[in-house]
């Protein structure tokens, strides 16, 4: 818990640049969350954290003095460790293959490399410039570009669904579904985010929060994104682990009464 308090305290002390409201639109519909990060700027205040312990959303907002935090990867909560690649500031902070569940799970440990290679949310610096990426852990980047900040989680959205790719779901030879993960087929909540490209190279990232509201499945989800004409897209943790903090908004997913929400691994903070 230290070593994450002063992580979040070094990411507030660095720079000087700060988020106007006008970087972060917002609207709400039918509970549904829509943010969009607008312009350049705001691309630099945008971190991935990560804590040692597991924590609410709640608490990685206010101990981080974030202005936005959403939940991104996926964790194991019987050991508290990462399935799901972070990198901040250039270093990878949570490493899945240093997870002793995952890797002698039998049926995991058959599907490592899809496991490990699922899809990430990138801000790469591309020599000084930052670019919005979606793509998978694997894959390499564009030439002068190095991976500045990064979220793993699953599966991709946009511009196509990759279920089975990343060991979501499993199907027989028959085409039935014999095996489902993170509740893919159910209409549960879910944190989302995509990538909208706009002339002279500009680009917008957009944030949903599918809350208890209107719960749905991966597909619906995917339908969602395309609504919005983003041409790339993926799905962090959902379920329970679906949480935001934005100004006097905080969106929790369990459905205990009183519950201030699940702990987790990794987040996604804008700093203010």
């Amino acid at each position: 818990m230290k070593k994450f308090l002063l992580l979040l305290i070094t990411i507030i002390a660095a720079g000087c640049l700060f988020v106007k409201a006008s970087d972060i639109e917002m609207e709400y519909n039918d509970g549904i969350y829509h943010f969009v990060l607008n312009g350049e700027k705001i691309k630099k205040q945008i971190q991935f954290v990560a804590s040692p312990s597991l924590i609410t959303n709640k608490d990685a907002h206010y101990n981080g003095r974030s202005l936005l935090t959403i939940n991104t990867g996926f964790f194991d909560p019987n050991n508290q460790k990462t399935i799901s690649y972070i990198i901040n500031g250039s270093q990878i902070v949570e490493d899945p293959l240093f997870n002793e569940n995952l890797m002698t799970n039998p049926v995991l440990r058959q599907n490592l490399q899809k496991v490990l290679n699922r899809t990430e949310f990138r801000i790469l610096d591309c020599d000084g410039k930052l670019k919005y990426e979606i793509a998978q852990h694997n894959s390499k980047t564009d030439f002068l570009c190095s991976v500045k900040e990064s979220a793993q989680g699953g599966p991709q959205l946009l511009p196509n669904l990759r279920l089975e790719e990343e060991f979501f779901i499993v199907k027989d030879d028959d085409g039935n579904v014999i095996r489902e993960s993170a509740s893919m087929l159910h209409k549960v909540p879910r944190t989302l985010i995509g990538i909208k490209n706009l002339p002279k190279g500009h680009q917008e990232a957009h944030i949903f929060i599918v809350t208890n509201q209107h719960p749905m499945d991966i597909y619906e989800a995917r339908d969602l994104c395309k609504s919005y004409g983003l041409d790339s897209a993926m799905a962090f943790d959902g379920g329970s682990s679906t949480s935001l903090n934005y100004k006097n908004i905080s969106v929790i997913s369990t459905q205990a009464t009183g519950d201030t929400g699940r702990a987790l691994k990794s987040f996604m903070i804008i700093k203010r």
